[in-house]
């Protein structure tokens, strides 16, 4: 990969310039020693994940103890709630580092895709933020100053405002993945079709949603499950530890099954609507008319498509379309289709100028393997992919 003089951003061999031009998107450059920097949302991320799923035991632990009357669950809700506070407080603050990246990383996805996930977004504030902290201080510190029943109703609350949150960020981030129900205005702007459910309820948002609302239970499970382990470690008649490990290994077994259902779901909708993207997650950059093969683990490079090492014959056939012998043939059509026809996001022809064309493939380029996912899509993210690809091709 070549440094473009201009900007530092890196170009890919054969290409006259950037992805993003110099005067539409502020300069990346890599720090020139060091590690490389901490993205804001591999961060920030932790934290929702987490509180999601903590928000929602500690409304358990609540209702047993308002059910039961034991003190045991009152003690184990006095003590998540603390590490609760700690995660939501980081959450937040991350979370706004985080919203100004849209304006300093992603301003040209900003300014082309701003009139529909602007709408959405402000969504989450109205609803979920404003109902989280509605009733976040009276779950904190409201314990001895209002009512069980109204406290728990502030607990319940939070929860849900967890999950809303989780809702409509999920929406916006399925949109950018399936972009459906908007049209293009004169000026290259996406702007909303006639209707806002099918921008909302795109084709992939669903699975999406399942997929990571188990996920950030799955995740306060464990995390819950390792602390009740290890103070079982010191004390093997702890009540606090064999209930807490106890809940979190029940709720582990119950919704793991699930779990994997529901991700096999989501890869298949996501093979169906982003095939180019599953082929260069797995890992596969040449046709497979025979069953293709489950890389275990590879390394990219910048001379060739990847350094396979050892696979399982088939296995990713059978992970993708169930049955050995499915044929994987992505890269010959992706190829086609970039060479030749018309955008079918713009209405444009495909001659390199447009780079929002053809946002369900864009994500990951053919023969280019990168780090980095598809978080905003459109190629707008293509100097941190690039830098990604860089530090695996080292």
């Amino acid at each position: 990969m070549a440094r473009n003089a201009d900007c530092g951003l890196f170009v890919l061999p054969g290409e006259a310039r950037p992805y993003l031009r110099t005067r539409d998107v502020r300069c990346f450059r890599r720090p020139a020693a060091g590690p490389y920097p901490v993205r804001p949302r591999s961060v920030f991320a932790i934290f929702p994940a987490f509180s999601i799923g903590l928000a929602s035991y500690l409304a358990v632990l609540e209702g047993l103890w308002l059910k039961t009357g034991k003190q045991l669950y009152l003690d184990l809700f006095k003590y998540w709630i603390k590490i609760f506070a700690v995660a939501f407080a980081m959450g937040v603050v991350s979370g706004i580092v985080m919203s100004y990246q849209f304006g300093t990383n992603w301003s040209v996805f900003s300014d082309k895709a701003g009139p529909v996930i602007g709408p959405l977004m402000a969504y989450e504030v109205l609803t979920a933020f404003f109902l989280e902290a509605g009733f976040l201080g009276v779950m904190l510190f409201g314990m001895n100053k209002v009512g069980r029943k109204l406290h728990f109703t502030a607990t319940l609350m939070v929860a849900a405002g967890t999950f809303v949150s989780a809702f409509w960020i999920l929406s916006v981030n399925s949109w950018m993945q399936t972009p459906v129900g908007h049209e293009i205005g004169a000026n290259g702007q996406f702007m909303p079709g006639e209707s806002w459910a099918a921008i909302i309820f795109n084709p992939s948002f669903p699975y999406r949603l399942v997929h990571t609302v188990i996920a950030a239970y799955l995740t306060t499970a464990f995390v819950v499950g390792a602390v009740g382990a290890w103070h079982l470690l010191k004390d093997r008649a702890n009540p606090h530890a064999r209930l807490m490990f106890s809940m979190a290994m029940w709720m582990a077994a119950l919704v793991a099954p699930v779990q994997i259902f529901a991700g096999d779901m989501h890869g298949l909708n996501t093979l169906e609507h982003q095939p180019v993207k599953v082929m260069a997650m797995e890992g596969h950059y040449q046709s497979h008319p025979d069953g293709a093969p489950l890389i275990l683990f590879g390394i990219p490079t910048a001379r060739k498509s990847a350094f396979t090492m050892p696979s399982i014959p088939k296995a990713s056939s059978l992970i993708l379309k169930h049955e050995l012998d499915a044929p994987l043939t992505w890269t010959d059509r992706a190829r086609r289709r970039r060479a030749t026809g018309r955008c079918r996001l713009l209405g444009v022809p495909r001659d390199g100028r447009h780079r929002l064309c053809d946002a369900r493939h864009r994500h990951v380029e053919p023969h280019r393997p990168r780090a980095g996912g598809s978080m905003t899509g459109h190629g707008c993210t293509a100097p941190r992919w690039s830098w990604g690809h860089r530090a695996l091709s080292r």
